[in-house]
């Protein structure tokens, strides 16, 4: 992949160590921006150079990489003054490792395409270290000529990159990879919450659960690792970001034209650890409120 100019805007939990992969492992030159400069520093280090601006990238790099906190913030750089739509050379690639709206994300492609911009989603799922050891699951829409493009250098980030279609199915495959997790959080959470009230010990529940059909990524992950310990850290994947990709899963039933029972019950659930101050906490801190019937003994 040297032969391409690459460039790297938003740097934050995911995106550092998603860039330092690709940096360290492509030999490619890199262009890096963020808002702060202590990551840039970090990846200069490593051989990275500043970007001056989301304007310059858009004119001098090949492919260029969008890491970013959501729809509203991807919309912005794309579209907003000195943005990529305004600045952008005919022949780049955009590739948006973001978890974005699908309606917006096939919007930013279409008008990108007007201007002889290609564009791929490729958001990125499992943790942060897995984003450091570079062992992501990657899901990918775009065409197969784009797909072919960037998958060099998406394989130095994931140990899994799928095609999953046309652009826009790599966010719908990754808003419905997060709906189930939440839902399957949401399961948990009660699961624990009634263990604990019938008198077994959660740490035994979660990992007897984990030896038979109950077993899964969250029970083993979010389950053991967060909610046995009542460890809901900041800094981490927060509920007030869960609650942004839920509301994208949501979007995404409303237009089908389904109504997401389970969604709706997770971003109740979600709403109610945001209002009880665990909004900037992990997630799966939703395990400490729950509903209670009338007359219960319930928060």
């Amino acid at each position: 992949m040297t032969e391409y100019s690459v460039g790297f805007i938003g740097l934050g939990v995911m995106g550092e160590p998603i860039c330092r992969n690709m940096l360290t492992k492509s030999g490619a030159p890199f262009q890096v921006l963020d808002l702060a400069e202590a990551p840039m520093a970090r990846l200069a280090e490593a051989g990275a150079q500043r970007a001056e601006s989301v304007a310059a990238l858009a004119a001098t790099v090949d492919v260029l990489f969008l890491s970013l906190p959501g729809g509203a913030e991807v919309e912005a750089v794309i579209t907003g003054p000195g943005g990529i739509a305004a600045h952008a050379r005919e022949g780049l690639t955009v590739v948006d490792l973001s978890t974005a709206p699908v309606a917006l994300t096939r919007q930013m492609a279409e008008r990108l395409a007007a201007l002889g911009v290609d564009y791929a989603d490729a958001p990125v799922a499992r943790t942060r270290q897995a984003a450091i050891d570079g062992t992501l699951s990657i899901m990918v829409g775009a065409s197969d000529a784009v797909f072919a493009r960037v998958r060099p250098l998406l394989d130095h980030a994931a140990s899994d990159v799928t095609h999953c279609g046309p652009v826009g199915c790599g966010q719908v495959t990754k808003i419905l990879n997060n709906m189930v997790l939440f839902e399957t959080v949401v399961a948990l959470s009660e699961a624990l919450a009634l263990g604990r009230s019938a008198g077994m010990d959660p740490g035994l529940l979660f990992d007897t659960l984990s030896k038979g059909s109950a077993d899964s990524f969250a029970l083993r992950n979010h389950g053991l690792k967060s909610m046995v310990p009542q460890a809901f850290p900041e800094g981490a994947f927060s509920t007030n970001y869960a609650l942004k990709d839920l509301s994208y899963a949501l979007e995404l039933a409303r237009d089908a034209g389904i109504v997401a029972h389970g969604a709706e019950t997770a971003r109740h659930r979600l709403e109610r650890a945001r209002d009880a101050g665990y909004g900037a906490n992990y997630f799966p801190a939703l395990s400490m409120v729950h509903d209670a019937r009338p007359g219960g003994d319930g928060d």
